[in-house]
Protein backbone atom coordinates (compact mmCIF):
# COMPACT_ATOMS: atom_id res chain seq x y z
CA UNK A 1 0.00 0.00 0.00
CA UNK A 2 1.29 3.90 -0.95
CA UNK A 3 2.49 5.44 2.15
CA UNK A 4 2.41 8.73 3.00
CA UNK A 5 5.93 10.82 2.12
CA UNK A 6 8.45 11.02 4.91
CA UNK A 7 10.33 13.97 5.50
CA UNK A 8 13.31 12.72 3.68
CA UNK A 9 11.46 12.78 0.33
CA UNK A 10 11.09 8.68 0.40
CA UNK A 11 7.68 6.99 1.55
CA UNK A 12 6.72 5.91 4.75
CA UNK A 13 4.46 2.54 4.57
CA UNK A 14 1.42 2.47 6.78
CA UNK A 15 1.07 0.84 10.14
CA UNK A 16 3.37 1.83 12.83
CA UNK A 17 4.08 1.40 16.75
CA UNK A 18 2.20 4.97 18.05
CA UNK A 19 3.42 5.71 21.44
CA UNK A 20 5.52 2.23 21.64
CA UNK A 21 7.66 4.40 18.80
CA UNK A 22 9.56 6.77 21.41
CA UNK A 23 10.81 4.05 23.90
CA UNK A 24 12.33 2.02 21.30
CA UNK A 25 14.38 4.18 19.42
CA UNK A 26 15.54 6.10 23.31
CA UNK A 27 16.32 2.34 24.63
CA UNK A 28 19.17 2.38 21.48
CA UNK A 29 19.96 6.18 22.06
CA UNK A 30 20.51 4.75 25.84
CA UNK A 31 22.74 1.64 25.20
CA UNK A 32 24.61 3.80 23.01
CA UNK A 33 25.91 6.29 25.31
CA UNK A 34 25.51 4.07 28.29
CA UNK A 35 28.50 2.13 26.23
CA UNK A 36 31.37 4.95 26.44
CA UNK A 37 31.20 5.44 29.83
CA UNK A 38 30.22 1.89 31.06
CA UNK A 39 33.70 1.01 29.71
CA UNK A 40 36.00 3.44 31.67
CA UNK A 41 34.99 1.99 35.18
CA UNK A 42 35.66 -1.42 33.40
CA UNK A 43 39.05 -0.24 32.41
CA UNK A 44 40.80 -1.10 35.26
CA UNK A 45 39.48 -4.65 35.88
CA UNK A 46 40.10 -4.91 31.81
CA UNK A 47 43.87 -4.24 32.49
CA UNK A 48 44.09 -7.16 34.93
CA UNK A 49 41.94 -9.92 33.73
CA UNK A 50 43.77 -9.45 29.97
CA UNK A 51 47.19 -8.32 30.94
CA UNK A 52 46.47 -5.62 28.86
CA UNK A 53 48.91 -2.50 28.78
CA UNK A 54 47.54 1.37 29.21
CA UNK A 55 47.85 2.03 25.43
CA UNK A 56 45.69 -1.47 24.60
CA UNK A 57 43.01 -0.22 27.05
CA UNK A 58 43.27 3.55 25.83
CA UNK A 59 42.31 1.59 21.95
CA UNK A 60 39.36 -0.09 23.94
CA UNK A 61 37.72 2.95 25.15
CA UNK A 62 38.60 4.81 22.14
CA UNK A 63 37.96 2.60 19.73
CA UNK A 64 34.20 2.86 20.02
CA UNK A 65 34.11 6.46 19.82
CA UNK A 66 36.57 6.43 16.95
CA UNK A 67 33.87 4.52 14.28
CA UNK A 68 30.77 6.02 16.40
CA UNK A 69 31.75 9.50 15.28
CA UNK A 70 33.04 8.69 12.19
CA UNK A 71 29.90 6.87 10.69
CA UNK A 72 27.29 9.61 11.89
CA UNK A 73 27.13 11.50 9.43
CA UNK A 74 27.32 8.93 6.36
CA UNK A 75 24.80 7.32 8.32
CA UNK A 76 22.33 10.01 8.12
CA UNK A 77 22.49 9.94 4.38
CA UNK A 78 22.39 6.08 4.15
CA UNK A 79 19.27 6.04 6.44
CA UNK A 80 17.79 8.65 3.57
CA UNK A 81 18.71 6.54 1.09
CA UNK A 82 17.89 2.99 2.07
CA UNK A 83 15.81 3.89 4.76
CA UNK A 84 15.61 4.42 8.55
CA UNK A 85 14.12 1.25 9.69
CA UNK A 86 16.51 -0.85 7.40
CA UNK A 87 19.41 0.99 9.46
CA UNK A 88 17.95 1.09 12.49
CA UNK A 89 18.01 -2.67 12.73
CA UNK A 90 21.42 -3.53 10.78
CA UNK A 91 23.06 -1.11 13.61
CA UNK A 92 21.64 -2.53 16.11
CA UNK A 93 22.65 -6.28 15.22
CA UNK A 94 25.97 -4.68 14.44
CA UNK A 95 26.08 -3.50 17.82
CA UNK A 96 24.77 -6.51 19.73
CA UNK A 97 27.20 -8.72 17.55
CA UNK A 98 29.81 -6.45 18.88
CA UNK A 99 28.71 -6.20 22.54
CA UNK A 100 28.61 -10.12 22.55
CA UNK A 101 32.55 -10.52 21.57
CA UNK A 102 33.68 -7.95 23.63
CA UNK A 103 31.96 -10.21 26.44
CA UNK A 104 34.06 -13.49 25.15
CA UNK A 105 37.28 -11.25 24.38
CA UNK A 106 40.07 -13.95 25.00
CA UNK A 107 42.60 -10.46 24.44
CA UNK A 108 42.95 -7.04 24.28
CA UNK A 109 43.12 -6.98 20.52
CA UNK A 110 40.22 -8.93 20.38
CA UNK A 111 38.39 -6.54 22.22
CA UNK A 112 39.89 -3.62 20.73
CA UNK A 113 37.99 -5.09 17.43
CA UNK A 114 34.98 -5.98 19.85
CA UNK A 115 35.12 -2.02 20.59
CA UNK A 116 34.74 -1.27 16.70
CA UNK A 117 32.12 -2.72 15.31
CA UNK A 118 29.83 -1.57 18.99
CA UNK A 119 31.08 1.84 17.51
CA UNK A 120 30.25 1.57 14.29
CA UNK A 121 26.91 -0.17 15.01
CA UNK A 122 25.91 2.96 17.32
CA UNK A 123 27.05 5.45 14.06
CA UNK A 124 24.48 3.57 12.18
CA UNK A 125 21.62 3.59 14.52
CA UNK A 126 22.04 7.01 15.82
CA UNK A 127 21.07 8.95 12.90
CA UNK A 128 18.03 6.78 12.29
CA UNK A 129 16.80 8.04 15.83
CA UNK A 130 15.88 11.50 15.53
CA UNK A 131 14.65 10.68 11.86
CA UNK A 132 12.26 8.42 13.19
CA UNK A 133 10.55 10.77 15.86
CA UNK A 134 10.40 12.57 13.00
CA UNK A 135 8.59 10.28 10.95
CA UNK A 136 6.53 9.12 13.94
CA UNK A 137 5.29 11.50 16.32
CA UNK A 138 2.69 13.78 15.83
CA UNK A 139 4.06 17.52 15.52
CA UNK A 140 1.91 18.90 18.75
CA UNK A 141 4.14 15.59 20.82
CA UNK A 142 7.23 16.43 18.93
CA UNK A 143 9.44 19.35 21.19
CA UNK A 144 8.27 16.50 24.82
CA UNK A 145 9.71 13.53 22.63
CA UNK A 146 12.92 15.55 21.81
CA UNK A 147 13.29 16.83 25.33
CA UNK A 148 12.87 12.84 26.21
CA UNK A 149 15.62 12.34 23.62
CA UNK A 150 18.32 14.74 25.47
CA UNK A 151 17.15 13.32 28.51
CA UNK A 152 18.14 10.14 27.92
CA UNK A 153 21.49 10.91 26.56
CA UNK A 154 22.16 12.68 29.34
CA UNK A 155 21.00 10.38 31.94
CA UNK A 156 22.68 7.62 30.12
CA UNK A 157 26.09 9.32 29.92
CA UNK A 158 25.94 9.24 34.02
CA UNK A 159 24.30 5.88 34.39
CA UNK A 160 27.34 4.30 32.93
CA UNK A 161 29.73 4.97 35.81
CA UNK A 162 26.51 3.66 38.02
CA UNK A 163 25.78 0.35 36.28
CA UNK A 164 29.82 0.12 35.31
CA UNK A 165 31.06 0.47 38.95
CA UNK A 166 27.77 -1.84 40.44
CA UNK A 167 28.30 -4.93 38.15
CA UNK A 168 32.64 -4.59 38.89
CA UNK A 169 31.97 -4.13 42.14
CA UNK A 170 29.10 -7.36 42.37
CA UNK A 171 31.52 -9.58 39.85
CA UNK A 172 27.72 -11.20 38.97
CA UNK A 173 28.50 -15.25 38.35
CA UNK A 174 32.01 -14.57 37.94
CA UNK A 175 31.77 -12.55 35.00
CA UNK A 176 34.13 -9.41 36.49
CA UNK A 177 34.79 -6.47 33.88
CA UNK A 178 32.62 -8.76 30.63
CA UNK A 179 29.46 -8.44 32.40
CA UNK A 180 29.05 -4.65 31.12
CA UNK A 181 29.61 -5.60 27.90
CA UNK A 182 26.46 -8.50 28.29
CA UNK A 183 24.29 -5.77 29.71
CA UNK A 184 24.79 -3.45 26.88
CA UNK A 185 24.06 -6.74 24.19
CA UNK A 186 20.39 -7.36 26.35
CA UNK A 187 19.42 -3.86 25.66
CA UNK A 188 20.48 -3.82 22.22
CA UNK A 189 17.95 -6.92 21.86
CA UNK A 190 15.27 -5.17 23.48
CA UNK A 191 15.30 -2.60 20.70
CA UNK A 192 16.23 -4.79 17.97
CA UNK A 193 12.77 -6.73 19.34
CA UNK A 194 10.91 -3.50 19.73
CA UNK A 195 12.26 -2.62 16.12
CA UNK A 196 8.64 -4.22 15.13
CA UNK A 197 7.06 -1.73 15.68
CA UNK A 198 9.04 1.29 14.39
CA UNK A 199 7.69 2.53 11.27
CA UNK A 200 9.37 1.52 7.81
CA UNK A 201 10.10 4.11 5.17
CA UNK A 202 11.26 3.57 1.67
CA UNK A 203 14.41 5.39 0.57
CA UNK A 204 14.21 8.73 -1.56
CA UNK A 205 14.06 7.67 -5.07
CA UNK A 206 17.17 8.98 -6.74
CA UNK A 207 19.12 10.03 -3.98
CA UNK A 208 22.37 9.48 -3.91
CA UNK A 209 25.21 9.17 -1.50
CA UNK A 210 28.02 11.35 -1.49
CA UNK A 211 30.79 9.42 -2.12
CA UNK A 212 33.56 12.18 -1.88
CA UNK A 213 31.92 13.85 1.21
CA UNK A 214 31.95 10.09 2.97
CA UNK A 215 35.63 9.75 2.36
CA UNK A 216 36.34 13.17 3.53
CA UNK A 217 34.46 13.03 6.66
CA UNK A 218 35.32 9.87 7.84
CA UNK A 219 39.30 10.78 7.18
CA UNK A 220 39.17 14.28 8.92
CA UNK A 221 36.45 13.02 12.13
CA UNK A 222 39.21 10.42 12.50
CA UNK A 223 42.47 12.68 11.88
CA UNK A 224 40.76 14.39 14.61
CA UNK A 225 39.65 11.68 17.50
CA UNK A 226 42.75 9.61 16.73
CA UNK A 227 45.78 11.80 18.15
CA UNK A 228 43.06 12.61 21.16
CA UNK A 229 42.10 9.48 22.89
CA UNK A 230 45.54 8.02 22.18
CA UNK A 231 47.99 11.16 21.96
CA UNK A 232 48.38 11.58 26.39
CA UNK A 233 49.42 7.28 26.79
CA UNK A 234 52.22 7.58 23.61
CA UNK A 235 53.58 10.61 24.95
CA UNK A 236 52.75 13.27 22.31
CA UNK A 237 54.86 11.96 19.47
CA UNK A 238 54.91 14.40 16.00
CA UNK A 239 52.19 12.38 14.98
CA UNK A 240 49.36 13.99 17.69
CA UNK A 241 50.21 17.05 16.32
CA UNK A 242 50.34 16.45 12.51
CA UNK A 243 46.94 14.85 12.13
CA UNK A 244 44.93 17.82 13.38
CA UNK A 245 46.13 19.93 10.69
CA UNK A 246 45.49 17.06 8.52
CA UNK A 247 42.08 17.04 9.85
CA UNK A 248 41.20 20.76 9.38
CA UNK A 249 42.53 20.49 5.89
CA UNK A 250 40.28 17.44 4.78
CA UNK A 251 37.14 19.14 6.66
CA UNK A 252 38.17 22.38 5.38
CA UNK A 253 38.14 20.89 1.77
CA UNK A 254 34.75 19.41 2.54
CA UNK A 255 33.34 22.53 2.92
CA UNK A 256 34.85 24.60 0.11
CA UNK A 257 33.65 21.76 -2.31
CA UNK A 258 29.88 21.35 -0.61
CA UNK A 259 28.21 23.48 -3.30
CA UNK A 260 29.83 21.48 -6.14
CA UNK A 261 28.36 18.73 -4.93
CA UNK A 262 24.96 17.19 -6.72
CA UNK A 263 23.98 15.69 -3.65
CA UNK A 264 25.91 17.20 -0.65
CA UNK A 265 26.64 15.44 3.30
CA UNK A 266 25.66 18.29 4.46
CA UNK A 267 23.48 21.55 3.40
CA UNK A 268 25.56 24.45 2.31
CA UNK A 269 22.70 26.56 4.13
CA UNK A 270 24.38 25.56 7.10
CA UNK A 271 27.57 27.51 7.17
CA UNK A 272 24.94 30.71 6.05
CA UNK A 273 22.80 30.60 9.17
CA UNK A 274 23.82 31.82 12.28
CA UNK A 275 21.23 29.95 14.32
CA UNK A 276 22.50 26.78 13.31
CA UNK A 277 26.19 27.21 13.53
CA UNK A 278 25.55 28.43 17.21
CA UNK A 279 23.39 25.70 17.90
CA UNK A 280 26.07 23.02 16.69
CA UNK A 281 28.70 25.37 18.55
CA UNK A 282 27.10 24.42 21.68
CA UNK A 283 26.22 20.83 21.65
CA UNK A 284 29.93 20.89 21.36
CA UNK A 285 30.96 23.11 23.66
CA UNK A 286 28.57 22.09 26.17
CA UNK A 287 30.29 18.04 25.52
CA UNK A 288 33.99 19.13 25.64
CA UNK A 289 32.71 19.65 29.81
CA UNK A 290 30.88 16.89 29.82
CA UNK A 291 31.66 13.87 29.98
CA UNK A 292 34.64 14.88 30.69
CA UNK A 293 33.20 16.06 34.46
CA UNK A 294 32.07 12.64 35.98
CA UNK A 295 35.57 11.40 34.28
CA UNK A 296 37.53 12.99 36.54
CA UNK A 297 35.39 12.88 39.26
CA UNK A 298 35.61 8.94 38.88
CA UNK A 299 39.08 8.93 38.15
CA UNK A 300 39.86 11.32 40.82
CA UNK A 301 37.74 9.09 43.35
CA UNK A 302 39.35 6.11 42.45
CA UNK A 303 43.05 6.76 42.47
CA UNK A 304 43.71 9.65 44.43
CA UNK A 305 41.58 8.80 47.00
CA UNK A 306 41.54 5.10 46.90
CA UNK A 307 37.67 4.43 46.38
CA UNK A 308 36.86 0.80 44.89
CA UNK A 309 34.62 1.39 41.43
CA UNK A 310 31.29 0.64 43.42
CA UNK A 311 32.03 3.52 46.20
CA UNK A 312 32.82 5.57 43.81
CA UNK A 313 29.86 4.97 41.43
CA UNK A 314 27.28 5.06 44.75
CA UNK A 315 29.36 9.00 45.84
CA UNK A 316 28.30 10.34 42.09
CA UNK A 317 24.66 8.80 42.47
CA UNK A 318 23.31 12.20 43.23
CA UNK A 319 24.26 13.66 40.62
CA UNK A 320 22.70 10.83 38.49
CA UNK A 321 19.88 11.15 40.50
CA UNK A 322 19.14 14.44 40.07
CA UNK A 323 19.75 14.89 36.58
CA UNK A 324 16.79 12.87 36.21
CA UNK A 325 14.72 14.92 37.87
CA UNK A 326 16.12 17.83 36.34
CA UNK A 327 15.74 16.71 32.78
CA UNK A 328 11.67 16.10 33.69
CA UNK A 329 11.12 19.40 34.80
CA UNK A 330 12.92 20.78 31.27
CA UNK A 331 9.88 21.17 29.29
CA UNK A 332 7.59 22.96 31.48
CA UNK A 333 10.54 25.48 32.53
CA UNK A 334 11.58 26.13 28.30
CA UNK A 335 8.03 26.52 28.15
CA UNK A 336 8.26 29.36 31.04
CA UNK A 337 11.87 30.97 30.36
CA UNK A 338 12.74 29.35 26.55
CA UNK A 339 16.44 29.25 25.91
CA UNK A 340 17.34 30.95 29.22
CA UNK A 341 17.01 27.45 30.69
CA UNK A 342 20.23 26.47 29.05
CA UNK A 343 22.11 29.48 30.07
CA UNK A 344 21.08 28.96 33.80
CA UNK A 345 21.90 25.56 33.68
CA UNK A 346 25.23 26.06 31.99
CA UNK A 347 26.47 28.71 35.10
CA UNK A 348 25.30 25.97 37.99
CA UNK A 349 27.22 23.23 36.20
CA UNK A 350 30.24 25.83 36.04
CA UNK A 351 29.44 26.76 39.74
CA UNK A 352 29.06 23.43 40.56
CA UNK A 353 32.82 22.65 39.21
CA UNK A 354 34.27 25.58 41.16
CA UNK A 355 32.28 24.58 44.44
CA UNK A 356 33.94 20.55 44.29
CA UNK A 357 37.16 21.24 43.56
CA UNK A 358 37.91 22.12 47.30
CA UNK A 359 35.61 19.53 48.87
CA UNK A 360 36.21 16.61 47.44
CA UNK A 361 40.00 15.44 49.28
CA UNK A 362 38.41 15.54 52.95
CA UNK A 363 35.35 13.15 54.49
CA UNK A 364 33.61 16.08 55.76
CA UNK A 365 33.74 17.31 52.49
CA UNK A 366 32.80 15.03 50.36
CA UNK A 367 29.70 14.79 52.72
CA UNK A 368 28.81 18.28 51.74
CA UNK A 369 29.67 17.45 48.15
CA UNK A 370 26.91 15.95 47.89
CA UNK A 371 24.17 18.64 47.80
CA UNK A 372 26.49 19.74 44.88
CA UNK A 373 26.42 17.44 43.00
CA UNK A 374 22.61 17.02 43.36
CA UNK A 375 22.37 20.68 42.23
CA UNK A 376 25.27 20.51 39.16
CA UNK A 377 22.70 17.05 38.06
CA UNK A 378 19.96 18.71 38.55
CA UNK A 379 21.05 21.26 36.22
CA UNK A 380 22.80 18.92 34.11
CA UNK A 381 19.89 17.09 33.19
CA UNK A 382 17.69 20.26 32.54
CA UNK A 383 20.14 20.87 29.85
CA UNK A 384 20.15 17.62 27.98
CA UNK A 385 16.65 17.65 27.95
CA UNK A 386 16.43 20.99 26.29
CA UNK A 387 19.12 21.64 23.99
CA UNK A 388 18.09 19.88 21.22
CA UNK A 389 15.01 20.80 21.03
CA UNK A 390 15.64 24.52 21.61
CA UNK A 391 18.43 24.70 18.54
CA UNK A 392 15.98 22.65 16.64
CA UNK A 393 13.48 24.99 16.65
CA UNK A 394 15.29 28.02 15.83
CA UNK A 395 17.05 26.45 12.81
CA UNK A 396 15.39 27.79 9.29
CA UNK A 397 14.21 24.50 7.81
CA UNK A 398 16.70 24.64 4.65
CA UNK A 399 19.64 24.20 7.41
CA UNK A 400 17.64 21.98 9.88
CA UNK A 401 18.33 19.04 8.12
CA UNK A 402 22.04 19.35 8.31
CA UNK A 403 21.93 20.98 11.41
CA UNK A 404 19.94 17.19 13.08
CA UNK A 405 23.00 15.04 11.46
CA UNK A 406 25.50 17.29 12.99
CA UNK A 407 24.54 17.54 16.65
CA UNK A 408 25.13 13.96 17.91
CA UNK A 409 28.79 14.07 15.45
CA UNK A 410 29.61 17.68 17.59
CA UNK A 411 28.50 15.66 20.77
CA UNK A 412 30.76 12.88 19.91
CA UNK A 413 33.76 15.17 19.26
CA UNK A 414 33.61 17.41 21.51
CA UNK A 415 33.17 14.95 24.34
CA UNK A 416 36.78 13.24 22.69
CA UNK A 417 38.35 16.39 23.25
CA UNK A 418 36.57 17.24 26.52
CA UNK A 419 38.35 14.41 27.55
CA UNK A 420 41.64 14.37 26.12
CA UNK A 421 42.31 18.26 27.46
CA UNK A 422 40.95 17.96 30.94
CA UNK A 423 43.09 14.76 31.41
CA UNK A 424 45.87 16.84 29.99
CA UNK A 425 45.15 19.72 32.64
CA UNK A 426 44.42 16.56 35.69
CA UNK A 427 47.80 15.11 34.81
CA UNK A 428 49.69 18.52 34.65
CA UNK A 429 52.60 19.24 36.90
CA UNK A 430 51.12 20.64 39.98
CA UNK A 431 51.69 20.09 43.76
CA UNK A 432 49.52 17.36 44.78
CA UNK A 433 46.28 15.20 43.56
CA UNK A 434 43.94 17.70 45.27
CA UNK A 435 45.84 20.25 43.66
CA UNK A 436 45.34 18.73 39.98
CA UNK A 437 41.50 18.16 40.73
CA UNK A 438 41.15 21.66 41.01
CA UNK A 439 42.91 22.96 38.37
CA UNK A 440 40.62 20.85 36.14
CA UNK A 441 37.86 21.67 38.13
CA UNK A 442 38.90 25.31 36.75
CA UNK A 443 38.50 23.87 33.58
CA UNK A 444 34.98 21.93 33.60
CA UNK A 445 33.72 25.75 35.30
CA UNK A 446 35.31 27.56 31.86
CA UNK A 447 33.81 25.20 29.51
CA UNK A 448 30.42 25.64 31.10
CA UNK A 449 30.99 29.46 31.53
CA UNK A 450 32.04 29.66 27.31
CA UNK A 451 28.79 27.07 27.40
CA UNK A 452 26.55 30.19 28.65
CA UNK A 453 27.37 32.44 26.28
CA UNK A 454 27.14 30.75 23.73
CA UNK A 455 23.28 29.98 24.49
CA UNK A 456 22.57 33.62 24.75
CA UNK A 457 23.03 33.65 20.90
CA UNK A 458 19.93 31.27 21.23
CA UNK A 459 17.39 33.85 22.45
CA UNK A 460 16.77 36.12 19.39
CA UNK A 461 13.93 33.28 18.25
CA UNK A 462 12.60 32.18 22.16
CA UNK A 463 9.08 30.87 21.38
CA UNK A 464 6.98 28.72 23.66
CA UNK A 465 6.78 24.80 23.13
CA UNK A 466 3.73 24.73 20.64
CA UNK A 467 5.26 23.94 17.62
CA UNK A 468 5.21 25.91 14.49
CA UNK A 469 2.74 24.99 11.77
CA UNK A 470 5.24 23.84 9.64
CA UNK A 471 6.99 21.21 12.27
CA UNK A 472 7.34 18.68 10.65
CA UNK A 473 9.22 20.18 8.09
CA UNK A 474 11.49 22.68 10.11
CA UNK A 475 12.53 20.06 12.50
CA UNK A 476 14.00 18.52 9.50
CA UNK A 477 15.61 15.05 10.06
CA UNK A 478 18.99 13.53 10.00
CA UNK A 479 21.02 14.00 6.84
CA UNK A 480 18.55 15.61 4.31
CA UNK A 481 19.76 18.48 2.14
CA UNK A 482 17.23 20.52 2.35
CA UNK A 483 13.67 21.03 1.48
Amino acid sequence: MQGSPSPSGGRLDAGGGGRLVLPVVLSATFVQLLNVTVAQIAAPAIRTGLGAGSGAVQLVLAGYTLTYACLLITAARLGDRYGYHRLFVLGTVVFMSGSVAAACAPDATFLVVARLVQGAGSGLVAPQVLSIIQVAVPAARRPRALGLFGATMGVASLAGPLIGGLLVGADPFGLGWRSVFLVTALVALVSLAGATVLPRTRGAAGQRVDGVGVLLTTVGFGALVLPLALGGEAGWPWWTWAMPAVSVAVLGCFALTLPHRPDPLVHPSLFRDRRARAGVLLVFVFNSGVPSFTYLLFLHLQSAIGYSALTAALTSAPFAAAAVLGSRGAPALARRHGSAVLTVSALVLAGTALALAPLIDTAAGRLAALPVLALGGAAFGAFTASVFASVLARVDGSAAGSVAGLLPTAQQLGGSIGVAAAGLVYFAPAAGPGAAFRHAMVYEAAVFAVTALISLRMRDRNRPAAPRADAPRAAGTFGTPGT
